[in-house]
């Protein structure tokens, strides 16, 4: 490698270095420096049929171009010439020198990266020739596995680091149909990508209690964070069951008296039971969660089997007969009995309407039996729309709401509700009190984007802008055209729409705004409600959209009333 002094004039920037890019660079940081002393660090280049290509070194480049803008020259460069022919070594040196000053994004690694494997290189030499683990290159390559709209959106921000963690393990179709949904603004994000994968069972082989290597199904591998997930959901659970059964077993060998599997999902509450050892009578207690994890509690027993055995030994010292020594019936007459008793009280719900309601909220808070209720997640698609929802008014009072509920039924936040207890609660209220709780689980577990909400708007007559006003992240979305002309002329008018039509969307924003606010001389417009936030749902300019055809339908519903 040479050292040279090159004129400003003979140097470009090489399409190897890493930030190769049409934009110039942020230089404000180091120009007072250029302009003081000049360029003090050789920038690192190789010779062309031009001149010189700028491996590393692009911002000082720049600076030099800016003070002889000012000055009308600038002294030659100081340059560390490189050999030609080595497009891999140049592609190191850039990431090197850039890497040691500023940590490049995933997606500029990627690409140098990627660019290097083409070269020749293997991920076991990238990794040393940067000082990296061999992971790390590995997770970069893996973004090569994505359709090239989602790296696009991924360099770009638009799609989380989590969210773009799960996609590389999808199939080509399954990322061409997120795409779909972004667009329709129905994608999963984050941790709900791998649920959706999954058809909504992700098991990760981490809590398998068998060996992995039993099953035979697929194992999808995240080669971000890595996570490896059962892609068959149902041959999981087979073997999950099977190795449950035999630590069962192991247990029951190993001299404990009782080892009890609860019902899926159950928690095992620790303040209904008392720690007892082994040679006491104490069980194991094991939980099995939706997740696919199994959790295994020795040593308890509840406080209601101690209750009992301690009167049990009343009896026996008092020379009483115990009744739990010999069965009150066989299986199968408590098998009729339970049926018959079924039947009888099914029939007498449907008779009693106002008993079947509190017991029918109790079975969706409290989910137990053939019952799965879920509270609607509200999934943003971004930060921004998170944090509008978070923030409007709607939101805190419906959160206030949900505190006098919670108080009503007497459940904490965090207390895990039983059917049975929260039943009981609720027929010791006043029937306005059972309403209000079941408005509010009604409203918990409505699904976004669902026709229920527009046909419920409709039939409600609700006012999309008593709660609402246009905020900044509103206005940020909007992006066509024709859309900000037809809302410009509701608020200012025809003439003042017309005036603008060919304005930039940036200018046509801020018309939108300053005619809202009253400023920069424009008459304020009174409570302005966008037909986007109206029941019925009044659409702005052409193109398909999901929501105005979920609309669409429920008008047609509402229609038949």
């Amino acid at each position: 490698m040479e050292l040279k002094h090159i004129p400003l004039k003979d140097l470009h920037i090489s399409a190897l270095n890493m930030r190769h890019e049409k934009k110039a660079p942020f230089i404000d940081d180091i120009l007072p420096s250029v302009r003081e002393r000049g360029i003090l660090q050789p920038l690192l280049v190789r010779k062309n049929a031009e001149g010189f290509e700028i491996i590393a070194g692009r911002r000082r480049y720049f600076s030099a171009k800016k003070v002889a803008e000012e000055r009308g020259a600038f002294d030659d460069v100081p340059c560390a010439v490189m050999e030609q022919g080595d497009d891999a070594a140049a592609l190191e040196a850039s990431l090197i020198e850039n890497a040691a000053r500023l940590d490049p994004s995933p997606m500029k690694q990627f690409e140098t990266f990627y660019r290097l494997i083409k070269e020749g290189r293997t991920p076991e030499q990238i990794a040393i020739t940067f000082g990296l683990p061999k992971r790390q290159v590995e997770q970069r390559l893996a973004l090569a596995n994505l359709h090239p709209k989602l790296r696009e959106l991924y360099g770009s921000e638009e799609v989380e680091d989590d969210t773009i963690e799960y996609l590389t393990m999808a199939t080509k179709a399954q990322q061409k149909e997120w795409l779909r949904l972004k667009d329709e603004g129905e994608a999963p994000h984050g941790s709900d990508v791998k649920h959706w994968l999954m058809g909504g069972a992700a098991v990760e082989t981490k809590v398998a209690l068998f060996p992995v290597e039993t099953y035979k199904g697929e194992i999808k591998t995240d080669l971000f964070g890595e996570q490896q997930f059962f892609a068959d959901a149902a041959t999981f659970w087979e073997l999950q069951r099977a190795a449950i059964e035999w630590r069962k077993q192991a247990y029951l060998e190993n001299g404990w008296e009782e080892v009890i599997v609860l019902t899926d999902g159950e928690r095992f509450q620790q303040w209904e039971h008392e720690r007892l050892p082994k040679t006491k009578g104490g069980k194991v207690f094991v939980t099995v969660s939706g997740n696919g994890q199994v959790e295994f509690f020795e040593g308890w027993i509840s406080r209601a089997h101690l209750e009992k055995a301690k009167k049990q030994e009343e009896r026996a010292k008092a020379g009483k007969p115990d009744p739990a020594d010999r069965p009150a019936m066989t299986n199968v007459m408590e098998n009729y009995l339970e049926l018959h008793r079924h039947a009888a009280v099914r029939l007498a719900l449907i008779e009693a309407p106002a008993t079947a309601l509190p017991l029918l909220i109790a079975h969706a808070i409290a989910s137990s039996g053939n019952w799965s209720v879920r509270q609607e997640g509200q999934r943003s698609a971004s930060n921004d729309v998170k944090a509008s929802i978070e923030k409007s008014e709607a939101q805190k009072l419906f959160e206030a709401e949900r505190e006098k509920v919670g108080t009503l039924l007497d459940l904490t936040v965090n207390e895990s509700a039983n059917t049975a207890k929260v039943f009981v609660r609720l027929m010791a209220l006043k029937e306005a009190q059972v309403q209000r709780i079941a408005a509010f689980i009604m409203a918990d577990t409505l699904a976004v984007g669902s026709e229920s909400i527009e046909t419920a708007g409709l039939a409600l007559g609700v006012d999309g802008g008593k709660h609402w006003t246009p905020d900044e992240t509103f206005f940020s979305l909007i992006r066509e055209k024709a859309t900000l002309s037809a809302m410009i002329a509701e608020v200012a008018g025809k003439d003042v729409a017309k005036g603008n039509a060919n304005a930039k969307t940036a200018i046509m924003k801020q018309v939108l705004i300053d005619s809202l606010g009253g400023k920069n001389g424009r008459k304020k417009a009174e409570r302005w409600l966008p037909g986007w936030m109206a029941f019925p749902f009044v659409p702005y300019g052409k193109g398909r959209s999901g929501l105005a055809e979920t609309a669409k339908e429920a008008g047609k519903l509402i229609k038949k009333l």
